[in-house]
């Protein structure tokens, strides 16, 4: 694969893009996100695995968005989605293995759990815990396990910018800043964070958001955990 190529498909400006319309309740924006990123794919590359990746990492990150956007509006904007998308880009069958033990779930959910949220994951697990415990046992074993753990499609930072993207789209400014913090702590550079934040509310204010009290600001510095 040329790198051209690649770069196509790795570049996350339309998983940001789909994901902050979706979240921000305009659908129908979503197929025309999709459609011009498959469309500047096919003028470089005629590989279908190419396509059918990007088309995978599209709905993939309307999924995990969901988690913290609303699955009503991610049910909508795969809907939408599905109606422009190629019969031979469709996928048939759960990309989860639908067997893994839910014990299994629970390891994968709090690694990532501690490695998004570094020496702040303690506090906030509580914090879960104590607000209502099926809270906490949801986040780290579905949605830290099953949802986000699954990395086959998109990466763990991608996975970043998916919840920065829907977390910027429906004003969860508490949640923003753990999710920023944490792709930093994913790799993330300063600035290719500050890029999916810029992106992100460019995206939600064309579609009328607002945000009560504004959008978190980027950490100068930001401690770093060992994987």
């Amino acid at each position: 694969m040329a790198a051209t190529e690649k770069h196509r498909v790795t570049n996350p400006w339309y998983i940001i893009a789909s994901v902050a319309f979706c979240a921000s309740n305009r659908v129908e924006e979503v197929p025309r996100v999709f459609q011009y990123a498959l469309k500047e794919l096919k003028a470089e590359s005629d590989n279908f695995d190419d396509h059918l990746l990007l088309a995978r990492k599209v709905r993939d990150a309307l999924f995990k968005g969901g988690m913290v956007g609303g699955y009503a509006r991610t049910i909508n904007g795969l809907v939408a989605l599905n109606e422009v998308m190629p019969e031979e880009l469709r996928d048939t069958k759960t990309m989860r293995r639908t067997d893994t033990p839910i014990e299994q779930y629970e390891k994968i959910g709090e690694a990532m759990f501690r490695n998004i949220y570094g020496e702040t994951a303690d506090s906030v697990q509580d914090l879960l815990d104590t607000i209502y415990p099926d809270m906490g046992w949801f986040s780290n074993t579905i949605a830290y396990g099953s949802t986000y753990g699954f990395t086959d499609i998109l990466s763990p930072l991608e996975t970043s910018y998916t919840l920065v993207a829907a977390l910027i789209a429906s004003d969860s400014p508490r949640q923003i800043q753990w999710h920023l913090d944490g792709a930093r702590r994913r790799g993330a550079t300063f600035e290719e964070v500050q890029t999916v934040r810029t992106m992100s509310m460019e995206v939600a204010a064309l579609s009328g958001i607002k945000w009560r009290d504004g959008v978190p600001e980027l950490k100068d510095t930001i401690t770093l955990v060992e994987n």
